[in-house]
């Protein structure tokens, strides 16, 4: 049976129809691009201002430790003074005819500043990673030993043998300030006698002595990394443990009577039971009761 009702021009508001000049075009993903967006954005917005942050949850848990403080560190103020004394030797004592290429202007100058900047990383990167720390302080050390390596070179191309000034060794340096700069050209003043003398001889010898203090005090903080390293543990170790204290949560995991730390789940021949996370060191367990 044929249905001969035609719709009227007002079907689209009132009946089952559009009418004829209406655009009947679906909205698209396009269209709803604005609104899905905006969608998007607050529950993102909602879901992480609910919770704190890799970061903060890994700060919190002791994972990240202390990084920085470079600018506390004697070692980099006698760095720092080294830079800067040799980049006014070698602006004052290399040449044409002693260096023509300017190869030993450049080698002296990057050692110079790969010994500061080294620490400065070091220091920098010790909150995620104690390998990287104690590598990096080792450059440092290495770096300024090659400096020390053309100190000596000069005086002995001379015919002369190194003579360590003892009142360079004597210098005690003032407490760090919050005003670094200030304080950096403080120090240097200290030693200004000597390295911003016009005799180059001085300025070597006393250049050797720094190097030997600074690098001095880089061997003792390596073997404190060391220790701390060994002490404390490294990011992954640290890392692996927050971890394994999440889990356990989630899992409502018990305290190791033995140790304290948490409990993992763990299964074997005879069925499921709660192990230590310190395993080996602690091989606490506790039966799990169906």
């Amino acid at each position: 049976m044929n249905d001969d009702r035609q719709p009227t021009a007002d079907a689209g508001r009132d009946g089952n129809l559009p009418p004829d000049n209406a655009d009947i075009r679906q909205p698209t993903t396009d269209d709803r691009r604005p609104e899905i967006d905006a969608f998007r954005k607050a529950a993102y917005e909602a879901d992480v201002g609910s919770r704190p942050s890799v970061v903060e949850q890994a700060a919190h848990s002791s994972v990240i430790g202390k990084s920085g403080g470079y600018r506390h560190l004697n070692s980099f103020t006698l760095a720092t003074i080294i830079q800067l004394g040799t980049l006014r030797f070698c602006k004052k004592f290399l040449n044409r005819n002693n260096d023509p290429c300017g190869r030993q202007f450049d080698q002296m100058t990057q050692a110079a500043r790969s010994g500061r900047a080294n620490i400065i990383e070091g220091s920098e990167r010790a909150g995620t990673s104690k390998e990287t720390e104690m590598k990096l302080t080792d450059v440092a050390k290495a770096s300024l030993g090659e400096l020390r390596g053309d100190y000596e070179m000069w005086l002995l191309e001379m015919g002369l043998s190194p003579k360590g000034e003892r009142a360079v060794a004597e210098i005690q340096l003032d407490k760090p300030t919050d005003e670094s700069a200030e304080y950096l050209l403080a120090q240097y003043a200290k030693f200004a006698q000597w390295l911003d003398s016009g005799d180059s001889v001085i300025v070597a010898n006393a250049m050797l002595v720094l190097i030997a203090r600074t690098t001095s005090m880089l061997s003792r903080q390596l073997e404190a990394q060391g220790e701390t390293f060994l002490r404390e543990g490294g990011f992954r170790e640290k890392l692996a443990g927050v971890r394994v204290e999440a889990r356990a949560k989630d899992e409502d995991a018990p305290v190791c009577p033995a140790c304290g730390k948490a409990m993992q789940k763990r299964n074997s021949a005879r069925g499921k039971f709660w192990g230590c996370a310190g395993y080996p060191d602690c091989r606490a367990t506790i039966d799990i009761k169906d």
